[in-house]
């Protein structure tokens, strides 16, 4: 990605530098593949399984003093660069709908980390939490997201937190709260998962908007770097995590969608960089 006009963001928050309660390094493909599961499979809300990770036997998880990432830390500059645009992007299209964007904060971390929606784990991958309008990610995510998932590349890193970025969008338009609210009237499993879905993409179409809105202002993509982020969103589809963890598809389970309608809603984004193509709610087909 051509970044190299990119202002970073100042809404960086550099968690790392102690263990957080357990232990450092890469994030195991099995762990976060049952900790994926344990939202995909179940449809429980993410903010509820931190919840449950956090009332566990673990030690006690200590925060780590806010501060800016090293001025070498090529990564967490990069990370902050993206959350730079995604935020000129969204102000832009905030400020046109007459509306005033509030920024996220993005969180850095090691291991674990308190957040106000319990303790936040690296093996549940990158999260946002609404009760503090946090994206929290631990940067060995991406090493699984190349190595393991197979999607490398930095715009594939990029939708990542655009992603994450995009449930923020959804949270400050209300958008959030009322498929909550929905979910709990439907009365059923399947009903509220499906609800879920439809979040999911939406906030995938959003990361789109970014791509395309970014890609237009400032020609950050290279040849073939589209492709990547739509790697990205196919190999996390609840149908292939499904078939990974437990051989067999359950649609009724879905609370993200599967790879083709990931990958389908993401371009619907990026291809017209028009949030309002982004009504998934409406949407007879997904």
């Amino acid at each position: 990605m051509r970044l190299e006009e990119q202002g970073e963001s100042l809404n960086i928050e550099d968690r790392r530098g102690g263990d957080g309660g357990i232990g450092r390094g890469s994030i195991g493909i099995g762990t976060l593949l049952v900790a994926l599961a344990a939202g995909y499979f179940f449809g429980v809300d993410p903010a509820v399984i931190l919840g449950l990770a956090s009332s566990g036997n673990h030690s006690p998880v200590t925060p780590q003093p806010a501060q800016k990432p090293p001025a070498n830390d090529e990564m967490a500059r990069f990370v902050a660069k993206v959350l730079g645009s995604t935020e000129a992007t969204w102000r832009s299209i905030f400020d046109a709908a007459g509306r005033r964007y509030q920024e996220p904060k993005l969180v850095l971390f090691t291991g674990a980390t308190p957040t106000a929606c319990g303790t936040g784990r690296s093996a549940m991958g990158p999260f946002y939490c609404p009760s503090d309008q946090k994206v929290y990610i631990d940067l060995a995510f991406y090493r699984d997201l190349r190595e393991r998932f197979h999607a490398p590349g930095e715009f594939a890193q990029a939708y990542v937190i655009a992603h994450e970025v995009g449930h923020h969008v959804q949270n400050l338009l209300g958008i959030s709260d009322k498929v909550h609210a929905a979910q709990q009237r439907s009365g059923n499993r399947a009903g509220a998962n499906a609800l879920s879905v439809r979040l999911e993409l939406q906030a995938d179409c959003f990361a789109g908007v970014w791509g395309h809105r970014a890609d237009s202002m400032q020609k950050i993509l290279e040849p073939g770097e589209t492709e990547q982020a739509l790697t990205a969103a196919s190999a996390i589809g609840d149908d292939r995590l499904q078939r990974q963890t437990q051989g067999q598809i359950v649609p009724e389970s879905f609370t993200h969608g599967t790879s083709a309608q990931r990958v389908r809603w993401f371009k619907r984004g990026m291809d017209s960089g028009d949030i309002r193509q982004c009504d998934t709610f409406s949407s007879a087909s997904l």
